[in-house]
């Protein structure tokens, strides 16, 4: 029996853009990952001022720019320093921003950058929010959280099922549409299906794996280009009944995880 460990961590310190690499993260009860979807872009409601964008609770994502309302999202290029606070903005290797996330200037300023450019760019045809409205950036980072659920919970899926839904597609599939946390190593194509229910360990933290990942249009999005190019989503019912990849689990005791780790059933 292979061994089952972590391949690859990703966090997303903004919600719907890009991910980011990680060599270890920590695993916090009753958070998640601190600072995985900690800024999000809120559509603004001409009606109502805030006063305090940075402490906007948890809301469900209709009332945010999403890359599945929004596939152009993609297609940029999004790092955050956990050091200067600084989120850079590219697009084909060319900066668009560099704007500090701590001051009002700053956040201003990305605030106008995405509401400029989703104007300039098309919704998908699913989209619940087909007009370009002002945005404003609104987060801390490593307090507030944007996942798309509110119980909290970590994302994982399985190296096997991404080669599996490959051969399926005929090309390969990048992960990065499935935006996962945890990418697994040693576990049978949709093999991470049967953790639900299930404590692991990983590294010094514990996990419950709960349920099984409802897929959306993002998925169909190449992640380079924020263009659709594969029709995952009617791929997987086509082949598996079902419209699921990857798992959701919640976090039962607190713990550094680092790539490499092995996964081990409780």
């Amino acid at each position: 029996m292979s061994k089952i460990s972590i391949k690859q961590l990703f966090t997303y310190p903004f919600k719907g853009l890009s991910p980011q690499l990680q060599e270890s993260v920590y695993l916090k009860t009753g958070h998640g990952i601190p600072g995985d979807r900690a800024f999000t872009l809120m559509y603004q409601d001409a009606t109502t001022a805030i006063s305090d964008t940075k402490h906007i609770p948890w809301m469900k994502k209709q009332n945010f720019a999403m890359q599945n309302d929004w596939h152009a999202l993609a297609a940029l290029d999004c790092n955050y320093d956990t050091i200067t606070e600084n989120l850079t903005i590219k697009r084909k290797g060319i900066q668009l921003l560099v704007a500090n996330t701590n001051t009002l200037e700053g956040r201003d300023r990305i605030s106008t950058f995405f509401t400029g450019y989703l104007a300039a760019s098309y919704p998908s045809q699913a989209a619940k929010n087909r007009q370009s409205k002002p945005l404003q950036l609104v987060g801390e980072y490593n307090k507030t959280r944007y996942p798309d659920r509110e119980p909290v919970h970590i994302s994982l899926v399985s190296q096997a099922t991404i080669d599996n839904l490959s051969e399926i597609a005929g090309k390969q599939i990048d992960v990065r549409r499935f935006r996962p946390n945890l990418l697994i190593d040693g576990v049978s194509a949709w093999g991470e299906f049967d953790w639900i229910g299930k404590h692991i360990k990983i590294g010094s933290a514990i996990i419950e794996v709960t349920a099984p990942i409802n897929r959306c249009l993002n998925i169909d999005v190449n992640p380079e280009t924020g263009e659709r190019d594969i029709n995952l989503l009617a791929l997987l019912p086509k082949h598996f009944q079902h419209s699921q990849t990857g798992v959701v689990a919640k976090i039962i005791s607190d713990g550094n995880v680092a790539n490499g780790d092995l996964i081990i059933p409780c």
